[in-house]
């Protein structure tokens, strides 16, 4: 398994990728993320496939329905699977959403969760839980949402940062998560992330999103990357570093060199962050 340290600019790790990936990784990708419920487990091909990149390229763990918020027990079965295939693949990193994800059953969506003091102690008790089983500080990822949190105590970014700070774990950055929702619900941008616990943040995505005819934007991660997106994620290096930063697309999946072009686009940003910082 790959022992190099995570940084860089890396992309989605996706089945139909691997063919064109096992003829030839592209430079600017320098990591994977994948999300362990689709992998862990696997047996046969899947699995030979997965170990034929996890010994040559570090990766990512981003988990899509731990259910962070929701009302159900934990699932302490999923955690301890979690763990042990990260150990047998050489994962150090392990995200997940800030939002819930289930009732008496799976609903498929990330849901915001209200931003009152009784979730700051309910989602931060499930996150040291989860770091109990996982032994590893996790990244908690800020949510896109379409309705806001009902009952609010308190705003978004206070609402974070007393979660991490309470549950003492790290903080994965969505830019264009932050985007979506500032365009949604008439916010700006830059001061959400501002007041953001930015000092604890280990980890950072970019994506395509979609405009519906009324003006909405939808966290799609079906289109390319725009240019006010772009724009944001320089203002987030200067003032986090360029730490490592995956491109996320999940459907209309171009040909692997328009992915590395885009991903070689993030490594650019990065390259400019690093060179602003040392000439500071």
């Amino acid at each position: 398994m790959s022992d190099t340290a995570l940084h860089g600019a890396g992309l989605g790790f996706r089945r139909e990728l691997i063919p064109d990936l096992k003829a030839g990784v592209p430079s600017s990708i320098a990591f994977f993320e994948l999300a362990p419920e689709n992998w862990a487990g696997m047996g046969g091909r899947s699995a030979k496939d997965l170990r034929h990149f996890t010994e040559r390229h570090p990766f990512v763990c981003h988990g899509l329905s731990l259910d962070l918020g929701g009302p159900r027990p934990l699932d302490t079965e999923l955690l301890t699977r979690i763990r042990r295939f990260m150990r047998e693949h050489g994962m150090r990193l392990y995200t997940e959403h800030l939002s819930w994800c289930g009732d008496d059953g799976h609903l498929y969506d990330l849901l915001p969760i209200p931003c009152t003091a009784d979730a700051v102690k309910w989602v931060a008790g499930r996150i040291r839980q989860a770091q109990d089983i996982l032994e590893m500080q996790i990244g908690i990822e800020n949510a896109s949402y379409y309705v806001a949190p009902p009952g609010a105590e308190m705003n978004e970014t206070e609402f974070i940062r007393a979660v991490i700070e309470e549950a003492d774990c790290l903080l994965h950055l969505d830019v264009n998560n932050v985007y979506v929702n500032s365009g949604n619900f008439g916010f700006d941008p830059l001061a959400f992330i501002d007041a953001l616990p930015l000092e604890r943040t280990c980890y950072l995505h970019m994506a395509g999103h979609y405009v519906e005819p009324d003006g909405i934007r939808v966290d799609t991660h079906g289109a390319d990357v725009i240019d006010p997106v772009w724009q944001l994620l320089d203002a987030v290096y200067a003032r986090v570093g360029p730490l490592p930063t995956c491109l996320e697309r999940d459907f209309n999946i171009p040909p692997l060199g328009e992915l590395a072009s885009e991903v070689a686009q993030i490594a650019a940003a990065q390259r400019r962050a690093t060179q602003l910082r040392e000439a500071a």
